[in-house]
């Protein structure tokens, strides 16, 4: 029949990690570090948050052992503990948006800026294995739109970093003849979303990968890290 007590304990413990991840900024900042290491100060940033917020919900991801940490100075950087943590995020995420009807509205509701999703939109996708074949043909330029630092810890393979932010003032960057395939974070980013709508808007040919880096790491696909040249 087993200890009661102990089973309780047992499953306390295993409770620790869905309560660490029971909260949506602690679910952002998993988000964040699935593409690579990053200071305190630039997830506070990114995720909206002050400092010492920031601070206290990695805390609670360390104290679940879902991140790590590594001193620089008087600077603290934070990578997730493992691969595994990075898929059962991508699981939790996927799981809620298949049921929950909630949680599909407000993610279509983000990537489609509050426009009800048309059927175009799947036209403009691109799948890992079709971007493979494509890119080891030389028919499409493959383009990063995450911020540099993301680029730098882990890219595709010959993909070209151009942050979202400054993909119009470096249109000419990119060839004006060939299909370009954007990609961002992962399935529920909306930066390739946003640089395939500015190609268009600029008479490029574009599409999108289907998810992106996060989902292309747990496929255990190739992977570049350096920033670009």
């Amino acid at each position: 029949m087993g200890d009661r007590q102990r089973k309780k304990e047992l499953f306390n413990q295993l409770a620790r990690v869905g309560k660490a991840l029971g909260n949506g900024k602690r679910l952002e900042l998993v988000d964040l570090l699935a593409q690579g290491e990053r200071s305190v100060e630039h997830l506070a940033v990114v995720a909206g948050l002050g400092l010492s917020t920031a601070s206290a919900h990695l805390q609670v991801l360390k104290q679940a052992g879902l991140v790590n940490t590594r001193k620089d100075g008087t600077r603290i950087f934070y990578t997730l503990a493992g691969l595994d943590v990075a898929g059962l995020y991508e699981q939790l995420r996927n799981v809620a948006v298949d049921r929950m009807a909630e949680a599909e509205r407000a993610r279509d509701d983000y990537l489609h800026g509050g426009r009800a999703p048309v059927p175009e939109a799947q036209e403009q996708e691109l799948s890992r294995e079709d971007l493979l074949a494509r890119a080891a043909d030389g028919a499409v330029t493959v383009l990063d739109v995450r911020p540099a630092e993301e680029f730098a810890a882990g890219h595709i393979p010959g993909a070209v970093s151009i942050p979202l932010e400054k993909l119009q003032q470096r249109l000419d960057e990119l060839p004006p003849d060939q299909q370009v395939v954007a990609y961002c974070r992962g399935a529920c980013c909306v930066l390739a979303y946003e640089a395939v709508e500015l190609l268009h808007a600029h008479g490029r040919q574009a599409r999108r990968l289907q998810d992106g880096m996060l989902e292309w790491r747990l496929a255990e696909l190739p992977v570049t890290t350096g920033h670009a040249a």
